[in-house]
């Protein structure tokens, strides 16, 4: 198996840093949740590497269901480090599954746990380094995909692995699906098509369709069999409108001028070192706020409080059957 280099330029790298966020509908239309992606560059203790946070939230037939995924990458998106986790909680029978994979000592080593109801197993793996070239994860896969938007061109002789349900090792492809128009935010663009196909061991292959702007924004994304789409309810250009900048006035005091900037010089030092330590951060405001401007709700306090209510049980365990994946 192989895999070569798939960012070789800094400037082409720069180009797939953006956020894309959409809303996932059923087929009559329905809002059924969003669907957000982050990239940014970031650290991983004192590493340079790229961090990714895609998150789907919504509801299906009333149940809150959703999945995170947060991934440290390379420029050659090789995941050092990746958290997957997905939940359906229903009154009776809830579903919670989390899978964490970690580079330790030239193998990746996985943990995956998994509670139906009251029951948890646990299952733990661990493989070669040097058996997983090529390896594509469900967070470089979001990455991987925006760089094949961007070149409209699918890698060629190129073996793709990653990993099923059962975390064994099977085959996954990519293939170009072309170009078609599709309406976003009542204009018709031109969008280019990447197929991705996840090959299992014991169930049916996975196939993901999606479509992307030329600046490699996501417009829409669909599981093949699945009754629910993500798509892109404004072009980018638009949405990015919301975030104008204000202009500051000083004041006229140059002392206080002064003793202001000096603090203010101290505080930003201090809080971008926190933030280059925990770049999760700006990944989930970035989501909150780009979904608070798309769904613009007239109560905004109980809009925050069902958007982050799904983010307590990282902290307070729940019952909580499968959840739409990434």
């Amino acid at each position: 198996m192989k895999c070569p280099p798939l960012l070789s330029e800094a400037a082409e790298l720069q180009k797939c840093v953006f956020p894309d966020c959409l809303v996932t509908v059923s087929e009559g239309g329905r809002d059924l949740g969003k669907f957000s992606v982050m990239v940014e560059f970031g650290l991983r203790g004192q590493q340079p590497c790229l961090l990714l946070h895609a998150q789907s939230q919504g509801a299906i037939d009333e149940s809150p269901c959703g999945t995170t995924v947060t991934a440290y990458l390379t420029a050659d998106l090789e995941v050092l480090e990746e958290d997957h986790h997905e939940y359906v909680k229903l009154e009776d029978h809830s579903l919670d599954k989390r899978c964490h994979m970690v580079q330790r000592d030239g193998q990746m080593v996985i943990d995956k746990v998994t509670t139906v109801g009251e029951e948890t197993t646990k299952q733990s793996v661990s493989y070669p380094m040097s058996d997983l070239r090529g390896l594509v994860t469900e967070g470089s896969n979001l990455l991987l995909m925006r760089l094949i938007a961007l070149r409209r061109k699918v890698p060629e002789h190129t073996t793709f692995i990653s990993f099923d349900p059962g975390l064994h090792i099977v085959h996954t492809t990519f293939s170009e699906l072309g170009l078609k128009q599709l309406e976003v935010g009542g204009e018709t663009v031109e969008v280019f098509g990447v197929e991705r196909t996840v090959h299992a061991v014991e169930d049916s292959p996975t196939i993901w369709q999606c479509y992307f702007l030329a600046d490699g924004h996501l417009a829409s994304r669909v599981q093949v069999g699945s009754p629910v789409t993500m798509r892109l309810l404004q072009l980018p250009s638009e949405l990015e409108k919301g975030f104008e900048k204000m202009p500051l006035v000083w004041e006229e005091d140059m002392q206080m001028r002064s003793k202001f900037l000096d603090r203010k010089e101290e505080l930003k030092a201090d809080h971008a070192s926190y933030l280059r330590h925990h770049p999760e951060i700006r990944a989930l405001i970035s989501d909150f706020l780009q979904f608070l401007l798309l769904r613009k709700p007239d109560d905004v306090f109980q809009f925050a409080r069902e958007y982050f209510l799904p983010f307590a049980s990282r902290h307070r365990p729940e019952p909580s059957l499968k959840a739409p994946s990434l």
